[in-house]
């Protein structure tokens, strides 16, 4: 019988919920678990009112920073040992305050690159919100750890944020339409993996009916590296 983690995982969600929802979905059926005592605990705050992070980033909107950290530290009130946030741009914010932070964030940049840098190693296309793209936050990491991203042109830039927007508005078949034209747009140029770098894009791609091994999610990447954390000896 496998012992269940000793840590307690806190996620920050609500952006979007389907994301959220996706998440915690992949952490169940990834989980090394065979009953649910040995699945870990989980401690979940979805909070959809926290300003359009993407909108800030552009200068566009609220700064969504402060309800961020209380979100994070709520958690840390309740027990939570470790950090998720299942929403890419939001770490764009995340990162001022981090340090400060009681307990340990798994970040969803540095778990993303790492599973691409082990999946493509020479290098994938960059889909993400406008908001990250313009924040470089991706952009920045890779280059800190030598590895290359491809990246959408502008025109490009807007289908993608048009599939993402898409499935906030719960509309997938469309999403996965606009997704998959824009994919196939990308890989005429250079034929290399995907990375779905906004929460939103792996539940366009997973419509899409592009191949599942051209992807490679953040959620599930964020999800992975959560339960290394948690399964860890």
């Amino acid at each position: 019988m496998r012992l269940p983690p000793e840590k307690t995982l806190g996620v920050l969600g609500g952006m979007g919920p389907a994301a959220t929802a996706e998440f915690l979905r992949l952490l169940a059926r990834d989980a090394p678990a065979r009953r649910d005592q040995e699945h870990p605990r989980i401690l979940v705050l979805s909070d959809p009112s926290i300003p359009d992070r993407t909108q800030a980033t552009l200068g566009l909107g609220d700064d969504p920073t402060p309800p961020l950290r209380r979100g994070l530290e709520r958690l840390i009130e309740w027990g939570a040992d470790i950090l998720a946030v299942p929403c890419n741009t939001a770490h764009v914010f995340i990162d001022r305050f981090k340090r400060e932070l009681a307990v340990p964030l798994v970040h969803i940049v540095e778990a993303t690159v790492r599973a691409a840098s082990e999946k493509s190693p020479r290098g994938a296309w960059l889909l993400s919100t406008s908001g990250t793209r313009r924040s470089g936050i991706y952009a920045d990491y890779a280059r800190r750890v030598g590895y290359r991203f491809l990246d959408p042109s502008d025109a490009e830039q807007e289908r993608v944020q048009e599939s993402l927007t898409l499935v906030k508005a719960g509309k997938m078949p469309e999403a996965g339409a606009v997704l998959r034209r824009v994919i196939e747009d990308l890989r005429e140029r250079e034929d290399t993996l995907t990375v779905t770098a906004c929460t939103e894009l792996p539940l366009a791609y997973a419509v899409s009916g592009l191949p599942q091994d051209g992807e490679i999610s953040s959620l599930q990447a964020l999800s992975d590296a959560c339960l290394a954390s948690l399964y860890e000896k």
